[in-house]
């Protein structure tokens, strides 16, 4: 017991309580409201790429959220095409936006990182699934979104993930309610149907595959290691190692 206090304190606790006094240390001045949301030059202008494009990003999340939690969207354009879709689940009036804000903007003041990418003909052969995901997604209604566990930004974004196969990525571990089962399933299987999740309707829960590595969900705190890229997971501060 004695070594599970400890390994709870230095993974979960100690990362949390660090990331909340840089946060204090830093928010002098800070207004949401006039927060940077412009484009932050990870896309090319659509109009002089013509090939088919899917990107999903991720950045801190808002005000004091951001301590712990990311904000995840998805990108999208056919081949041709002349702009950019983007799809972000928000708290804001009907839960799904499309284009409110730029593609690869700033979300409020954060750089986004890129969680997934894929050009050309593998992204056009994706994009048919994920706007069928979306259209299909379960909660889209006023009134659906819960910040924690779910369902929220994170969980519609893991949600269309899941539905192609082809996406190999896993959200960050700051993604909280990636977890959360839109689905209402206690065990699904891990991205690319490589492992196998256990999840307690998002408060807890256990996931062993390939892509993911071993992750361990306690109130939506994630904590773990990336086999496959070799780094720690832990809450606030995400992955810890290899790119």
């Amino acid at each position: 017991m004695r070594w599970i206090v400890l390994g709870f304190v230095l993974l979960v606790f100690a990362p949390i309580a660090t990331s909340a006094t840089l946060y204090a240390w830093n928010r002098s001045g800070f207004d949401w409201r006039a927060a940077d949301r412009s484009s932050a030059g990870l896309l090319p202008p659509a109009a002089q790429h013509r090939q088919a494009v899917v990107r999903i990003y991720s950045a801190p999340t808002v005000s004091w959220r951001g301590v712990v939690a990311s904000h995840s969207w998805i990108v999208t354009k056919k081949a041709g095409d002349s702009s950019y879709r983007r799809y972000d689940y928000t708290a804001w009036g009907s839960p799904i936006w499309v284009d409110r804000f730029a593609p690869d903007g700033r979300w409020f003041g954060k750089t986004p990182d890129t969680v997934f990418a894929a050009d050309g003909e593998a992204a056009e052969a994706m994009i048919p699934a994920i706007e069928a995901a979306v259209e299909g997604y379960t909660f889209r209604h006023h009134g659906d979104y819960r910040a924690w566990p779910g369902p929220n930004s994170n969980t519609f974004v893991a949600t269309v993930m899941s539905a192609v196969p082809a996406i190999d990525a896993v959200l960050p571990p700051t993604a909280i309610g990636k977890d959360f089962p839109a689905d209402g399933s206690w065990i699904s299987p891990a991205a690319g149907g490589l492992g196998a999740k256990l999840n307690l309707g998002g408060y807890a829960g256990l996931t062993l595959g390939w892509i993911e590595g071993l992750e361990i969900n306690i109130l939506g705190a994630v904590v773990g290691f990336d086999i496959r890229r070799p780094a720690l997971k832990i809450p606030a501060f995400g992955r810890i190692g290899v790119p």
